[in-house]
């Protein structure tokens, strides 16, 4: 029998937008809700890579090990989950990384991997991989470089900038240890939440990515490709 979870990640995710919606102030959450429209109706969740394309090859540093870790080097074990989130201070995706942690021996099962890479710095991924008891790799993007290779990086607009300044959130500081005032374009860039499974051809099997931060895919649709 599968260890899939009795709850979907997706209604772990739904408790923590009720949660967020009792605390946050309506005016705020009227700033985040239109930023995730206007990106949901740029038509980037259409641009990324799609089932069938090659997998675009990737080095970057795991903050585990602190050695670089190639997506060749992962194929050529078994076929290949990349999972790309915003950062440690995204609830969402905390949930999301905590869900795949539980599920690690059934991918292990199938004789599959799993990576997850973010623009985070490898010391936030390290605190990340410590606080959360995280069992896989957690690369570090800067720049949302690789992200941008699977089509599934943005800036964040300045409107959404503001929001999250707002509530203490110091994406620059997060991304490449800068402040506010010091802060590059490079250090406002994030992925979209995406999932690709990469065969050991190179080929990507399955992608989804979402503009809406609060939706996620289901891992037990990646199992079920397994």
């Amino acid at each position: 029998m599968d260890a899939t979870p009795q709850i979907s990640l997706q209604d772990r995710l739904d408790e923590i937008t009720t949660r967020t919606r009792s605390l946050v102030q309506a005016d705020r959450l009227a700033i985040s809700e239109q930023a995730t429209a206007e990106l949901f109706a740029s038509g980037i969740e259409e641009g990324i890579l799609k089932a069938g394309a090659l997998a675009p090859e990737f080095s970057l540093v795991d903050a585990r090990s602190r050695k670089v870790v190639q997506l060749a080097d992962l194929i050529a074990l078994g076929p290949t989950v990349v999972s790309f989130f915003r950062g440690r201070w995204c609830p969402y995706c905390v949930t999301e990384m905590e869900t795949w942690r539980e599920l690690q021996p059934e991918l292990r099962k199938r004789g599959a991997l799993f990576v997850s890479i973010a623009p985070q710095s490898v010391r936030q991924s390290n605190f990340m991989i410590e606080q959360h008891a995280l069992t896989f790799p957690v690369l570090s993007d800067p720049g949302a470089a690789v992200a941008e290779a699977y089509g599934v990086a943005y800036s964040i607009p300045e409107v959404q900038r503001r929001y999250y300044q707002s509530i203490l959130i110091n994406i620059p500081f997060n991304n490449a240890g800068l402040s506010y005032h010091n802060a590059t374009e490079a250090s406002w860039r994030l992925p979209l939440p995406a999932t690709f499974l990469v065969k050991q051809d190179g080929v990507i099997a399955y992608s989804q990515a979402h503009a809406d931060f609060r939706v996620r895919t289901e891992p037990a649709e990646i199992l079920a490709l397994l």
